[in-house]
């Protein structure tokens, strides 16, 4: 099973916790306190260049028959379309600069260039999985209803189509995002309320026509002879902003060290053990400048989850703070290179399309899925980053084996 005893698994007493709690307070304060004019003129460039990359993408496919003006034009689009949907629209949209009282730049307003509706995306991620990061059966961001990355989910049949799936969730992402809070499932199922799925099912309509009129139907017609070219550019451009986001989200949650907890553990549950769930639940991946902009800064998911509603150009400097604090309780910071954790990702999603019978570990000591009871047996140690050494080092006296 999932953690069911946050503290217990951490290695921490409930004073540590909150201690630790407290510590991530004084931090946001600090933060809150220092915003201003230089938050203001990194937003502002973010929003011109990425209106400048647009532009350009899209003047460019006009003469999109030349193969040189299609390669610019592609490649402009895709930089526009992953800048506004992860450093503007994901950030915009989780409050991160609501304190500039800008009507135009605000949670409440903006709408992203993206099939999704932004209030069918507030409702699924900023409320239900930042609220309930990777509670199993809560959290619908655990395998999106689609995969299984964690053996509490029980082994059916149909798990076997997850390689399948995961490439197409890839490809299609912003698509699984736009139907993610409408649960159709329910709706077929009879489970959710048709007068709240009727409006959601017609927004979502709205929203993704325009999108399909905007990026297949009007900018092609407005290069007239190279509509075909156009549109195949556009076709690209998405395909690269959607993989891109997928690489991103997935590198965030689903490789070994980003752990799963069961709906108990969050019975009492404390400001401070509220951040330790988020900072054990979630991955970061290591990044230059130039790959912390284009994922959104969300190479620093462990800090966003702490912190949603700060500024994303922040999330840098509060990573090193973080960094501290792990170290001085002794937790794991979960980091890697972005291929390092997308293959550790990739290899969950295909060893747990096979049935629990040809894997070897158990629910309570894997690497994707770990609770407090991986522990039992074991001398007690002083932190969590001590025992897991421990583990790790009993783990390479084993016998190596493919799956595990």
């Amino acid at each position: 099973m999932a953690i069911t005893d946050i503290r217990e698994y951490a290695h921490l007493t409930e004073a540590d916790v909150e201690a630790l709690g407290a510590e991530l307070d004084s931090l946001r304060r600090e933060v809150e306190s220092d915003l201003g004019a230089r938050d203001v003129a990194y937003l502002r460039r973010t929003i011109r260049a990425q209106r400048a990359l647009e532009i350009v993408g899209r003047v460019s496919l006009l003469g999109s028959g030349k193969r040189s003006l299609w390669w610019l034009g592609t490649g402009s689009l895709a930089l526009a379309k992953i800048i506004e949907n992860m450093e503007l629209g994901h950030n915009v949209m989780h409050g991160q600069w609501d304190w500039m009282n800008d009507p135009e730049i605000h949670s409440a307003t903006w709408e992203w260039d993206m099939v999704c509706a932004a209030p069918h995306w507030k409702h699924s991620h900023n409320y239900i999985h930042h609220k309930y990061t990777n509670v199993v059966g809560m959290d619908h961001d655990v395998g999106y209803k689609t995969l299984r990355v964690t053996r509490d989910e029980p082994w059916e049949p149909r798990w076997l189509a997850q390689p399948f799936l995961n490439v197409l969730l890839a490809a299609t992402f912003e698509w699984g995002i736009a139907l993610h809070d409408l649960e159709l499932g329910e709706v077929v199922k009879g489970t959710k309320d048709r007068t709240v799925a009727v409006p959601q099912i017609k927004e979502f309509l709205r929203k993704a026509g325009r999108q399909l009129g905007k990026d297949y139907v009007l900018f092609p017609a407005l290069s007239g002879p190279n509509f075909k070219h156009t549109l195949t550019a556009n076709l690209s451009a998405n395909l690269i902003r959607n993989v891109w986001a997928y690489l991103v989200i997935f590198c965030g949650h689903f490789p070994d060290g980003a752990e799963k907890f069961t709906v108990e553990s969050l019975e009492d549950e404390t400001q401070g053990a509220w951040y330790l769930r988020q900072m054990l639940g979630t991955a970061n991946f290591d990044t230059g400048p130039a790959l912390a902009f284009l994922s959104g800064n969300l190479s620093y998911q462990i800090e966003h989850h702490l912190y949603p509603d700060l500024p994303s150009n922040r999330l840098p400097e509060i990573a090193v703070r973080v960094r501290e604090l792990c170290d001085k309780y002794d937790l794991p910071y979960t980091t890697g290179s972005m291929l390092t954790q997308y293959l550790q990702t990739w290899r969950t999603i295909h060893k747990l399309a096979l049935p629990d019978s040809l894997l070897r570990d158990t629910s309570d000591d894997a690497p994707e899925t770990a609770s407090e009871r991986r522990f039992d047996g074991r001398p007690p140690k002083s932190g969590l980053k001590a025992a897991l050494r421990d583990l790790a080092r009993s783990r390479k006296r084993r016998v190596p084996r493919a799956w595990r």
